[in-house]
């Protein structure tokens, strides 16, 4: 009955048009009169226990950062300094979107802010260069996604605080899954360009490349600050974080000068609003998340997927298949925030490593944003690229099986996750 009462009232809260943070508070509070311990002292003291999580500080701060990236058109910059990369080969521009959504996406860890700012800058780049714009946008959302498993990811810092499992284990054990997915995408995409009559950008010099680089460089040093300070053991993420605020400042006000003090102003606004809503969100998951756990029903589920558990490879099978289901209908924050108490009991019962199943979880959630209804990254590039949802659905498929691919290979083969982040944090 628990358990029928946990779905029921989630999904029949967002059936009836609930914001998916009011739908997870409602959630707990069913939860807490089924089982006789509505209190609204105790609803008030685990909200403001769900906020006060010092992981969780690093999250404004670093989208502050990436918010303040955008607004100073840094992105450019790094465009313009990938273009004299790889702009001169056939196809040459989606190259260069997916090296530059990998780039930026350790600048913002925001998929969806990735995304529709990459294709707002190189749609019509790439159209004028006659690639087809529909498979250009959908190329650039595909590579969005990178930036939820590559540091500073978001869904990996709420996933930690969640879980309790390390965040910066999850830094380092989402670089290769990222690197391999960009891989993939670049051999789709080599395939999908050959029927493309497009333009080939003519080779840079190699002063045009070290002048680019030049130009680039304070950016492109921002992502090997975070990498490096976190791996390292100088810096906790959260630290990480604020310094990476002020190296944006620096950059901003000393070396590009881009920004104004009254546009900054209004980046930091922007940004708080950002903060409070995902802050808000996450406060009230925490109530479900501590009712779920109250209830017992990880319990509850771990008994019934019981003959599973001594087949780890079945079970992240099973468990897969659960998580493309729910992040057809869900965000990617929310599905972290509402499965992650339930799943994370069943994953210690089974002995799998839990920075592999934060890592897979991640990027079974970020593959979501592209597939409809809701799909925030789809919409973000078709609106970023001025593409029609119709066509855009068509056109990621390719990018979309691919990922699909690298999904099924990673949880096949733990070790291509779990050997390289014990060689990055040992």
């Amino acid at each position: 009955m628990t358990i029928i009462i946990f779905v029921v009232s989630i999904i029949g809260a967002m059936m009836l048009g609930m914001p998916i943070a009011f739908a997870l508070l409602f959630c707990g509070v069913c939860l807490m009169a089924y089982l006789g311990m509505m209190d609204p002292r105790l609803l008030a003291q685990q909200f403001i226990n769900g906020a006060d999580n010092y992981p969780l500080m690093a999250i404004p701060f670093f989208l502050l950062v990436g918010q303040a990236m955008n607004a100073a058109g840094i992105s450019n910059r790094i465009v313009k300094f990938c273009m004299t990369l790889v702009g001169h080969v056939r196809g040459g521009m989606g190259y260069v979107a997916i090296i530059t959504a990998f780039i930026f996406g350790g600048l913002s860890g925001s998929a969806v802010s990735d995304a529709a700012v990459l294709c707002a800058i190189m749609v019509p780049m790439m159209a004028k260069m006659h690639y087809d714009r529909g498979s250009s946008a959908a190329l650039i959302g595909s590579a969005g996604i990178n930036a939820l498993i590559i540091p500073p990811s978001m869904s990996f810092i709420i996933f930690g605080a969640i879980s309790g499992v390390s965040v910066v284990k999850l830094f380092m054990a989402g670089l290769v899954p990222a690197v391999v997915m960009s891989i993939g995408l670049a051999i789709v995409w080599f395939f999908v360009s050959k029927r493309m009559n497009c333009d080939v950008h003519k080779r840079s010099s190699l002063k045009e490349i070290a002048v680019s680089f030049k130009e680039s460089f304070w950016a492109l040093l921002l992502p090997v600050i975070i990498i490096v300070g976190i791996r390292m053991g100088v810096t906790t993420p959260t630290e990480a974080a604020v310094i990476a605020v002020f190296y944006t400042v620096f950059l901003n006000f000393v070396v590009y000068r881009q920004l104004n003090v009254k546009q900054f102003i209004k980046v930091i606004i922007e940004g708080a609003k950002t903060s409070s809503v995902i802050m808000f969100l996450i406060a009230s998951a925490m109530i479900s998340a501590w009712m779920i756990g109250v209830a017992n029903i990880p319990a509850l589920i771990t008994s019934v997927l019981a003959p599973f558990l001594t087949h780890p490879v079945t079970l992240m099978i099973a468990i897969n298949v659960l998580v493309l289901l729910v992040g057809t209908a869900l965000d990617s924050t929310p599905t972290v925030l509402l499965l992650t108490p339930v799943l994370m009991p069943i994953i210690n019962a089974a002995g799998i490593d839990p920075v592999y199943f934060g890592v897979i979880f991640v990027l079974n959630n970020a593959i979501g944003l592209l597939t409809p209804p809701v799909g925030t990254v789809l919409n973000a590039a078709c609106a970023g690229g001025r593409v029609s949802m119709d066509e855009m659905l068509v056109k990621v498929l390719p990018f979309l099986a691919v990922e699909v691919v690298v999904l099924i290979l990673l949880t096949l083969i733990p070790q291509l996750t779990i050997i390289p982040y014990h060689l990055l944090t040992n």
